[in-house]
């Protein structure tokens, strides 16, 4: 499929299909009491680059190259961006990462306080499972969203980015081994970044090959996204990055740099890219270039 607009215009018009459907994730109806809802809100619908779930949505056009499948795949882009908030108010408690700013304003805790932040993200955490089912309605087979379901409540839970971040959490400087480094990574954000490109093969009806290749590329892809945000924790700025640089450093965290320097971890990063690219283009998918396109500018974002 030739694409017939630029990658950065089709990632901003995938980013407003998100924010438009993130809006609608909760019940009008329903009890919810209402700080906790202004809690969930102020970091559900904050901006950011929504890069999880438009994995999603390209994964699944990429598997027939048909807009409808993406349609299909909206819930699961949901409830990934959601757990992903969730992870994000929690890291940044003072308990867990002690941040004061996250895209660009208060982190939420700031805001609202420790205990409503802690609960604001078991509310997103839970409620995402919750948006998963809809994707039944939307026409999804129901026995692709328990295989959804399964996935991420492994890849989100102890198995995968809650195990990271105790990983993360525990790892120091002069301690933590490259291989420990790698396993943290892969866990705490490859994990659910290759959770969100399989929901949206599940969404398509993608065969059990392309649900492999969708895997390794999110893996590879999330590898080099969490190296390359180490790497900008240092070399980027706050304005650019709408948090804290330098954080890591600050917390003796072990990084890529820390570890590798940075002409290194750079050649990582592109390396894995490649890889990435190459797994989707022996996957026999109808439409693999924009998810080809998101890796490459991936691969040189500076924010």
């Amino acid at each position: 499929m030739t694409t017939s607009v630029g990658i950065h215009t089709y990632l901003e018009q995938q980013r407003e299909r998100v924010e438009t459907a993130l809006k609608s994730v909760f019940p009008t109806n329903g009890f919810i009491p209402t700080q906790l809802r202004e809690a969930m809100d102020y970091s559900l619908l904050a901006g950011g680059k929504r890069l999880r779930p438009i994995f999603v949505l390209a994964a699944s056009q990429a598997v027939s190259g048909e807009e409808q499948a993406s349609e299909r795949a909206l819930p699961f882009a949901c409830a990934v961006e959601m757990i992903h908030t969730y992870s994000l108010i929690h890291d940044d408690l003072p308990a867990m990462d002690n941040d004061d700013y996250r895209r660009g304003r208060l982190t939420n805790h700031k805001v609202f306080g420790e205990a409503m932040g802690i609960l604001a993200g078991d509310g997103l955490l839970t409620h995402a499972f919750h948006v998963v089912t809809r994707a039944a309605a939307s026409g999804v087979p129901p026995e692709r969203v328990l295989a959804v379901v399964q996935e991420l409540s492994a890849l989100a839970g102890v198995q995968g980015m809650v195990g990271g971040q105790v990983e993360d959490m525990l790892g120091e400087q002069g301690v933590t081994t490259l291989e420990q480094l790698e396993n943290i990574h892969l866990h705490k954000t490859s994990d659910l970044i290759a959770f969100s490109l399989r929901a949206g093969g599940h969404a398509a009806d993608a065969d059990n090959k392309q649900l492999d290749a969708f895997g390794l590329y999110g893996r590879n892809v999330g590898l080099a996204f969490q190296i390359q945000d180490d790497i900008l924790d240092l070399t980027g700025t706050t304005e650019k990055l709408g948090k804290p640089v330098k954080s890591d450093e600050r917390q003796e965290k072990v990084t890529y740099p820390f570890l590798l320097g940075m002409d290194e971890s750079r050649k990582r990063v592109a390396r894995l890219t490649n890889e990435a690219n190459e797994t989707l283009l022996q996957a026999g998918l109808a439409a693999p270039d924009r998810l080809i396109e998101i890796a490459n500018y991936l691969l040189s974002r500076d924010h």
